[in-house]
C-alpha cells in the first residue's frame, strides 16, 4: 500500500509517494537507512519554530535525497539525479517541506502496520 501527497514547491504542485519500497530505493541509491535519517532530521528541526532550526549541510543533503526519492517514486519522469531535480526549482525550503514529508512517511508506516494487523486478524495468525 502506498500514499501520495502533493506539496507546493516554488509555486508548483509536486507529487510525493511513500510506500514500502522507499527504504529499499533510498538504500540502493544512497547506501543509507531512511529510518535513521528521517529520525535525525525530525530531532534536528524545532517543531515550535522550524525556521529557527539550525541544520548542517549534511542534514540538508539527507532532506534533499529523501524528498527526491519520494518525488521520483511518485513521478517516474523526475530527472535521474537529485541535483537535476533540485535544479528545476528556484526556492526549496526545508522548513516548509520537511514536516509534510515526515507526516507522509508517518502515515505510510501507520497504514502499513494497520494492514498487517488486519491481515493477521483475518487469517487467524
Amino acid at each position: 500500500m502506498s500514499l501520495k501527497r502533493t506539496i507546493e514547491i516554488d509555486g508548483r504542485q509536486v507529487p510525493f509517494k511513500a510506500s514500502a519500497a522507499i527504504p529499499r530505493i533510498y538504500r540502493m541509491k544512497f547506501q543509507r537507512d531512511i529510518f535513521r535519517d528521517l529520525r535525525a532530521l525530525e530531532k534536528a528541526v524545532d517543531k515550535e519554530n522550524p525556521e529557527e532550526s539550525s541544520l548542517d549541510l549534511f542534514s540538508l543533503e539527507m532532506f534533499e535525497n529523501i524528498s527526491y526519492v519520494m518525488a521520483k517514486h511518485a513521478d517516474p519522469s523526475v530527472p535521474d539525479t537529485p541535483e537535476e531535480w533540485l535544479d528545476g526549482f528556484n526556492t526549496f525550503s526545508i522548513y516548509q517541506i520537511l514536516p509534510q514529508i515526515i507526516d507522509l512517511w508517518g502515515l505510510n508506516v501507520k497504514t502499513d502496520v494497520e494492514s498487517k494487523k488486519n491481515f493477521a486478524r483475518l487469517s487467524g495468525r
